[in-house]
């Protein structure tokens, strides 16, 4: 009687399995190499006396410290890597750039292995998972910024309110900001403290001003630091700028609520045109493989018919999205 196997060995399943048999003989060899290499370690540390063991310990520890001190220090000085720390602190999460590159890493092994599963096996699913994955992350962070971004503008005039109070009181600006972030909620009070923290190690105010507009890219708030840093430079009374500021954060507030709650439509609806097809698709591929898996079959007609669909499909959601969107 023939052998059968289980499982159908379909092109991505031997490309899945082939994947995952060179991850563990990878894994298997750097284990045997590294167990090799420690027993050698062991011999010859078995001839030490206790002080020298603990002496080369600490070697290794310095030397593990030193290089991934100087791999970070590489890192830093990218442009990339500045963009991607400003960007989580924008989204409010306490994560370090690496755990964020590892995160998206398992989101995409993820993404990819739940679209295989679900999917039936298929590749278009597999690569819609990995799709998923690879970008699905990176927008739900931009979604925290807007998110968070939104609530902080929010309350920025009610912060703004509270600061004029306290400076006509007879407290000084940092004694305001230190105000702000005592009695406001989050996340407007989460970032006047990191303003207040940065001013009581010896940072210059302009400049740690400077960092709020760079981890809130706000135009409310731009135009509030730009009116207090005019004021330290020539002098004036500070209270009467940021009252007129104020009035003004306040008027385009109502214009934007009006022109959204106008725009409304046009926004929601483009969105809904733009995903009904690509759902339809796939319910129709998932449901009925062989009818809508023409597309994939005609070879390089059917792929290019499937490439200038989404194209028309994203300039349309662009153009529609672009006419809704009005300056104030």
């Amino acid at each position: 009687m023939p052998f059968a196997l289980p499982i159908p060995l379909d092109p991505i399943t031997l490309l899945l399995l082939g994947g995952v048999v060179t991850i563990g003989l990878l894994l298997v060899g750097a284990l045997v190499t590294g167990l090799a290499g420690r027993s050698e370690l062991e011999r010859l540390e078995e001839r030490l006396s206790p002080e020298e063991r603990e002496v080369m310990e600490a070697q290794r520890r310095v030397t593990r410290e030193e290089r991934l001190a100087g791999l970070n220090k590489q890192l830093e000085r990218t442009t990339w890597w500045e963009n991607l720390r400003w960007g989580l602190s924008r989204a409010g999460l306490r994560l370090k750039p690496t755990e964020y590159i590892a995160l998206r890493i398992l989101a995409v092994i993820l993404g990819t292995f739940l679209g295989y599963v679900l999917g039936g096996r298929t590749l278009l699913f597999t690569l819609l998972g990995f799709g998923v994955g690879l970008f699905g992350f990176g927008y739900y962070i931009k979604f925290l910024q807007r998110r968070r971004l939104q609530q902080f503008n929010a309350q920025l005039v009610d912060t703004l309110n509270l600061v004029i109070n306290g400076l006509r009181a007879g407290f000084s600006l940092l004694q305001a900001l230190d105000s702000v972030a005592k009695e406001m909620p989050p996340p407007i009070s989460e970032e006047f403290r990191r303003v207040v923290q940065e001013v009581q190690i010896g940072i210059p105010m302009d400049q740690a001003l400077d960092n709020l507009v760079k981890r809130m890219p706000s135009e409310d708030l731009d135009m509030v630091i730009t009116a207090m840093k005019i004021q330290r430079e020539v002098g004036g009374p500070l209270t009467e700028i940021l009252e007129s500021t104020v009035h003004t954060i306040r008027e385009r507030i109502r214009i934007q609520g009006e022109i959204r709650t106008l725009t409304a439509q046009v926004r929601y609806s483009g969105m809904i045109l733009a995903l009904m097809p690509i759902f339809l698709f796939l319910i129709i591929y998932r449901i009925a493989p062989d009818y809508a898996g023409e597309f994939l079959r005609n070879g390089l007609c059917g792929y290019l018919m499937m490439g200038v669909g989404l194209m028309l499909i994203g300039v349309g959601y662009f153009a529609m999205q672009r006419i809704a969107q009005i300056e104030v």
